[in-house]
């Protein structure tokens, strides 16, 4: 049998893009290459497409700082087929047809159903949620409306757009939700834009920035609490890994001590906790899952307080994917191997796609 043709998609143009060259070098590296074989496409900042004919489509990946894609990329155009499926890429004589495509797209125009709802047109699988499902993940005043309406429990929030700023008055808010809360972008992930406030100052200056990310911005009540991520994995019928804890060094889980600071937590992968605790929190993190409709994968974060209640905070549905990521390590230790977790995925996308194709559609 041949091997599956996988377009790995990495970079984009969101603020995430470093974050997802890193993810997508280790997808790359631990992908079964006896199933299949790897196409490696760059998306710029600028949003062009660029296809390599080489794994090492990344530079300097262990460097947060210093990442970016490879200079001998070669740009490419989507060759459609009948009934607009994606055949191939072509660029500079170079044809590369692709069979299911893993989205590595942290952020928006690429985790927020913008890539999705192009491939899905284009009719090929693709791996984590659809349209639908990644949309709502991305928009957590969306997620946490949902979740709220069926009962789950959640942090109290307020929600402005950015036609609201000059109206958004500090003591109002901290009457509302309490010293210190946290400022952030409403379409954003990787804790972008996120800020702890505690006064005036702060409060406009976590306005500006997470303003500048999205025109939605999310004001919600902090949890004192554990701050505790589940790994999901499946379409139909889901399943949660263990628990992990993370422990900030810095006042929060920011993304400089995610990303920029090698010391800026520790993680205990599993949380030390009781197995009555971890079942509670698999139930509460399985069912927020199928409330967004999500597929495929997806990092369910919370905080355990100390009187035991899970509070959820948001969903990923393109989490960190590099080996020590929380997402990867938290199935490793249920269970699943790094390349046994791609190689389930990408199962995943062409299990599903095969059950869309099955639905019944005006066909000319």
């Amino acid at each position: 049998m041949r091997k599956l043709v996988v377009g790995v998609m990495f970079g984009g143009r969101s603020a995430e893009h470093e974050i997802s060259l890193l993810s997508a070098y280790n997808i790359i590296a631990a992908i079964p290459k006896t199933k299949y074989s790897i196409v490696p496409i760059g998306v710029s900042k600028d949003g062009s497409y660029l296809c390599y004919t080489k794994e090492d489509s990344i530079l300097h990946p262990m460097d947060a700082k210093r990442v970016c894609l490879a200079k001998h990329g070669v740009p490419v155009t989507f060759e459609f087929g009948e009934e607009g499926r994606i055949v191939s890429l072509k660029g500079n004589g170079m044809k590369k047809r692709l069979d299911v495509v893993f989205p590595v797209l942290h952020g928006t125009y690429g985790e927020d159903g913008t890539m999705q709802g192009l491939l899905s047109l284009a009719d090929i699988p693709f791996v984590g949620s659809g349209v639908l499902g990644s949309a709502i993940g991305m928009d957590k005043d969306v997620a946490k409306r949902l979740w709220r309406d069926a009962g789950l429990p959640i942090a109290k929030f307020l929600v402005f757009r950015s036609e609201d700023i000059k109206n958004i008055r500090f003591q109002s808010v901290a009457r509302k939700l309490g010293l210190p809360f946290f400022v952030k972008p409403a379409i954003a992930g990787s804790s972008v834009g996120v800020h702890r406030v505690v006064n005036v100052k702060q409060f406009s200056d976590a306005l500006r920035d997470a303003f500048s990310f999205s025109r939605k911005v999310l004001i919600e009540r902090m949890i004192v609490g554990k701050e505790i991520e589940c790994s999901v994995l499946g379409n139909d019928q889901p399943v949660v890994s263990l628990p992990g804890m993370v422990i900030p060094s810095h006042s929060f889980y920011s993304y400089e001590a995610k990303y920029l600071d090698e010391n800026g937590a520790h993680f205990e992968i599993p949380a030390l906790l009781s197995t009555k605790v971890v079942k509670k929190i698999q139930r509460i993190v399985l069912e927020a899952f199928k409330i967004l409709e999500l597929e495929g994968m997806a990092r369910i974060d919370g905080f355990l307080t100390q009187k035991g209640e899970f509070i959820l905070s948001e969903a990923n549905t393109i989490p960190g994917f590099t080996k020590i990521s929380m997402y990867p390590k938290l199935w490793e230790v249920s269970g699943v191997s790094y390349p046994d977790l791609i190689d389930r995925l990408i199962q995943l996308a062409i299990a599903r796609h095969k059950k869309e194709r099955l639905l019944k559609m005006i066909r000319l």
